[in-house]
């Protein structure tokens, strides 16, 4: 390909990769610094909480957990499906003997030769297939955690003990996966509109950005919540 034909495929979606992964390091540093500060860190701490409640009165919760735990997997459930049967898709497409380019052609910028469309298209398929193979192991995890949050907290084998900080961990690693799987889905959803040129995948990464930020972080009381998280560590360092 010529640098005239796929210039703009060459600047605009490494950029607009590159923002979306800017974004998702300032999110970590916000997690290991002020994790209070973010709905992510807020809920992992929820999350715990919620553990320690449902097992230390399981008698009577534990069907509220199964439920809880159910609704969880079928959201997982519905997003490693969705990333699947887009994979299913894409590779109809490329194994396809109808050229579908034609079309489209005259109404993209950037490059539209058989190397940029197979480019477009597995970069999509890759993508998805880790959506799914993350949602997936999401679901295991939790899985795991609908059995071990009903039973009781005896020793298992030689000295080790099942604890609600050890369920909490597992809890925790599902919910890690699933989110990263959704932030791999919500990445690639730009990189779906690659297909029509490198325009509407720039603008699409940058509009993705303030949504994020706004889902992310808490709302109104994130300075509280910050200082909160500060208090916390000063009273553990005494």
């Amino acid at each position: 390909m010529e640098w005239r034909v796929c210039y703009l495929d060459a600047i605009l979606v490494p950029l607009g990769l590159l923002i979306n992964g800017a974004y998702h390091a300032f999110l970590w540093h916000k997690l290991r610094e002020r994790p209070l500060v973010t709905v992510i860190g807020t809920n992992s701490r929820v999350h715990r909480l919620w553990v320690l409640a449902i097992m230390k009165d399981n008698n009577t919760k534990n069907i509220l957990a199964i439920q809880t735990l159910r609704n969880t997997i079928m959201g997982a459930t519905l997003m490693a499906t969705t990333s699947i049967l887009l994979c299913s898709a894409l590779a109809a497409v490329l194994s396809s003997t109808y050229s579908i380019k034609k079309p489209l052609n005259e109404a993209i910028y950037g490059a539209h030769g058989e190397f940029a469309l197979a480019l477009k298209y597995v970069t999509l398929l890759v993508m998805f297939l880790f959506s799914f193979l993350c949602h997936s192991l999401s679901i295991r995890f939790i899985n795991q955690v609908n059995i071990l949050i009903n039973s009781p907290q005896v020793e298992v084998y030689q000295g080790f003990t099942l604890t609600p900080e050890y369920v909490a961990d597992i809890l925790e690693r599902g919910f890690i996966l699933n989110t990263v799987g959704n932030r791999i889905f919500y990445v690639a959803m730009p990189l779906l509109l690659w297909i029509f040129g490198p325009v509407l995948v720039f603008f699409c990464s940058v509009t993705l950005v303030p949504v994020l930020y706004n889902l992310d972080f808490m709302p109104g009381n994130g300075a509280m919540a910050g200082k909160v998280d500060d208090t916390r560590k000063g009273m553990e360092s005494a």
